[in-house]
């Protein structure tokens, strides 16, 4: 018999309908896994992994168009800045991960080649008295090694992405000192201490676990090596902020849609760019990796940051 005045007695939950909805949503979680996020969305680390595969497997041959649209072009200047910043001479190994079309390794090659030239051209001119035929042994060489003995290993998840890459490289006449491996960023199909430089150039907040891509990146480096990011970050300047917002949200879909018809993935590239974590937050996650002397560099206010780090 109830009790008086309580009605007739029900079990807690079927009383609580939202606590009830509340576990069965706690416990679809717990079973797909640590969660995440994709662009503003809540998912499961898995999904992300697919969903994100599945954004560049749908955007790679347009994917170069599509940067030059909502950049207006001004993403060369900016990887044009990172390879000088690297600095690379003849004889170094590159890993570009990430680096699915190849942007940052053909600009690698034509640096190292540039270097390379004038290297041979300084040798010349500190040796006046050559023969012709020491002049011509010299160049035979320089056409057999343009590289030094450089190297770039573009290495990206995507199978399209690096098929897009493969095609751009035999059509640009890139192929000595350059290779394509898929993989994984977090868990990098290489041996330990094998790099001079790590270079993810708009790369990194696509990774589901950054800290685990930090954690290979050193891992890969040899010792003294270096790791360079370029990424989009947080603007400094509040005007150019509320435009760049403006830009971003209103404009960039709708050119993906119009080059690329794929609103939804170009969407998620801009939302994926505002939960990235800003410049000190990302500097510290690279210090937190085991990097030393670790800075970052502002481009365009702000819109994208060039992060360096070594490992000693």
């Amino acid at each position: 018999m109830a009790a008086a005045g309580l009605g007739p007695a029900r079990p807690l939950l079927a009383r609580r309908p939202g606590a009830l909805r509340a576990l069965l949503g706690l416990a679809r979680g717990l079973a797909a896994g640590p969660q995440t996020h994709f662009g503003f969305q809540n998912v499961s680390e898995e999904e992300r992994r697919e969903k994100i595969y599945q954004v560049f497997e749908n955007v790679a041959e347009k994917y170069d168009v599509m940067n030059d649209s909502m950049t207006l072009g001004i993403h060369r200047v900016w990887k044009d800045i990172l390879v000088h910043k690297m600095n690379p001479s003849p004889g170094t190994l590159l890993v570009d991960v990430a680096g699915g079309t190849g942007d940052i390794a053909f600009r690698f090659i034509n640096y190292v080649r540039s270097v390379r030239e004038r290297q041979l051209q300084q040798k010349l001119k500190r040796h006046q008295n050559l023969s012709w035929q020491e002049i011509s042994k010299s160049y035979e060489e320089e056409k057999v090694k343009p590289l030094g003995d450089s190297q770039v290993v573009v290495c990206d998840i995507n199978k399209e992405m690096l098929k897009v890459g493969k095609q751009r490289a035999q059509h640009l006449g890139y192929s000595e000192g350059l290779s394509w491996v898929l993989g994984n960023a977090e868990e990098l199909p290489f041996d330990d201490d094998k790099f001079d430089v790590y270079t993810i150039a708009f790369g990194i907040r696509n990774v589901t676990r950054i800290d685990l891509a930090l954690q290979e990146a050193y891992r890969v480096l040899k010792p003294g090596g270096r790791f360079l990011c370029l990424e989009f970050s947080q603007v400094s300047n509040p005007l150019l902020s509320r435009l760049y917002d403006l830009y971003s949200f209103q404009v960039i879909p709708v050119l993906g849609e119009i080059i690329a018809g794929d609103w939804k993935s170009y969407q998620y590239l801009v939302e994926s760019i505002r939960r990235f974590p800003p410049q000190e937050e990302l500097k510290e996650m690279i210090e937190d990796a085991g990097f030393f002397k670790v800075d970052y560099q502002n481009l365009s206010s702000g819109i994208v940051a060039i992060h360096s780090g070594f490992k000693l």
